[in-house]
């Protein structure tokens, strides 16, 4: 970990706890055009990708027509503007202390999304995080031209700090697709957390370096 300078930190189930709300709402926006889904199954193909696409590939898994995929995603996008303005949204256990960590060593933290903007504002605000105290940038789905797996989010805020080694970046996140974002963009270091979307079957697919419960114990690489 001396090498590491850069901290790539997914949002939603990595280190903030909405209780799966965005997911729990995509799927019900899916039923409510008529088409019958599973949460597991909303996880499995929609976990951290841009939300339309999310909303496109789990229809495209239950071999549903795709052209109703953008009435989907507006409706879901309500939706969940009024779902978080009801919702305690609160950190992942630790992450404060996590994150506070990162910074007096040095480590950038920049925190990324398959969100939108708009959305992942929201939850920061009403988290209380500040840019320069709690992390350093955040990168939405609005910032790039391809979400994840695509590595442009990374590469991006490597850009932002002026990191030139991708091997001294470290990408985080609980579900298979922020695993590859991070092969994509030959991070030094990726790991997947089980305190979000998907389970340790789903995330060794993707193959990452480490599995962990909760995204602090990373600070375990830390020690010499």
């Amino acid at each position: 970990m001396k090498n590491i300078k850069l901290a790539v930190l997914d949002m939603a189930g990595t280190t903030v706890d909405e209780d799966n709300v965005v997911y729990k709402t995509l799927r019900n926006s899916v039923v409510k055009y008529g088409i019958e889904v599973d949460l597991e199954t909303v996880l499995k193909y929609g976990a951290g990708k841009e939300k339309l696409k999310a909303i496109t590939d789990v229809l495209e898994f239950l071999n549903q027509p795709t052209d109703k995929a953008t009435t989907i995603f507006e409706d879901f996008s309500i939706a969940l503007k009024n779902a978080y303005e009801e919702l305690e949204v609160k950190p992942i256990v630790g992450v404060r202390e996590f994150l506070d960590e990162l910074r007096a060593k040095n480590i950038i933290v920049v925190l990324n999304t398959g969100y939108n903007s708009k959305t992942a504002n929201q939850l920061l605000e009403k988290l209380g995080w500040k840019k320069g105290v709690q992390y350093d940038a955040l990168i939405t789905a609005d910032d790039v031209v391809n979400g994840r797996p695509s590595p442009e989010m990374i590469l991006k805020a490597m850009e932002l700090f002026d990191i030139k080694d991708s091997k001294s970046v470290l990408k985080a996140g609980d579900s298979a697709i922020d695993i590859e974002e991070g092969k994509n963009a030959n991070c030094g270091i990726t790991i997947g957390v089980l305190s979000g979307a998907q389970t340790k079957e789903e995330l060794e697919e993707a193959n990452p370096d480490y599995i962990f419960d909760n995204i602090t114990q990373i600070s375990s690489l830390f020690v010499c």
